[in-house]
């Protein structure tokens, strides 16, 4: 018999939790590993539990601005990040994407939905509605193409301060997250990072990781 598929909940409104939680159990290849609320100690739960995939609600990624993705991401890496109950907005989802998600579910999903996601990102695939295929694969080709292969020898030329920011960006870090790592204020950090971006040709902060590892200045 094949091992069950460990699933971790994390949701702020607790009748979800629940209902998630009771749709799964009924299932035989499921294995719910935990369920809770967006709290602290979460990330390391997840961690220290085997989870293979984890479900978040959609009120809790945009509490903690989609810090909690690669925080995890750090802790566990092998845990696949499912996002329910989303908007279809391409930005939310192309943030949710940048951040590390690899499934995405809309409001209007079904219980089987669910279960076919969960079902296909542990089996290593990923999901997203139909809709937002295309301004996915418009953003690829768009980073992918942005950059003049005529500058790819060139230095990026970052202030010793920019410089700084790559590595701290690279963990996921909020700006007010950097500010304070820093010492610095929050508008401060906004100011440095939108002067790298222009200085870099880059459209937003996960270009800039790409562009700066890509020429050997982070690694």
């Amino acid at each position: 018999m094949s091992a069950k598929i460990s699933v971790f909940l994390v949701a702020g409104n607790r009748l979800l939790r629940e209902a998630l939680a009771r749709l799964l159990s009924k299932r035989g290849d499921f294995d719910v590993c935990g369920v809770s609320p967006c709290v602290p100690e979460v990330t390391s739960s997840i961690a220290t539990l085997g989870t293979d995939v984890l479900i978040l609600d959609s009120i809790t990624v945009q509490l903690s601005d989609y810090a909690l993705i690669p925080e995890i991401a750090k802790q566990a890496p092998n845990v696949k990040v499912i996002l329910i109950d989303m908007e279809d907005d391409p930005e939310v989802f192309l943030e949710c994407v940048r951040a590390g998600a690899v499934g995405y579910l809309l409001k209007d999903a079904s219980s089987a939905d669910v279960i076919s996601a969960v079902r296909s990102v542990a089996q290593g695939q990923a999901i997203c509605p139909s809709q937002l295929s295309m301004p996915l694969f418009r953003t690829v080709a768009r980073q992918w193409t942005s950059v003049p292969s005529s500058q790819i020898k060139l230095e990026l030329g970052l202030t010793r301060r920019q410089q700084q920011l790559v590595p701290l960006i690279a963990q996921g870090l909020t700006n007010k997250e950097i500010a304070s790592h820093l010492n610095l204020s929050e508008q401060t950090v906004k100011n440095h990072i939108h002067r790298m971006l222009r200085r870099v040709g880059a459209s937003d902060r996960l270009q800039v990781i790409d562009l700066t590892r890509y020429r050997g200045v982070f690694r």
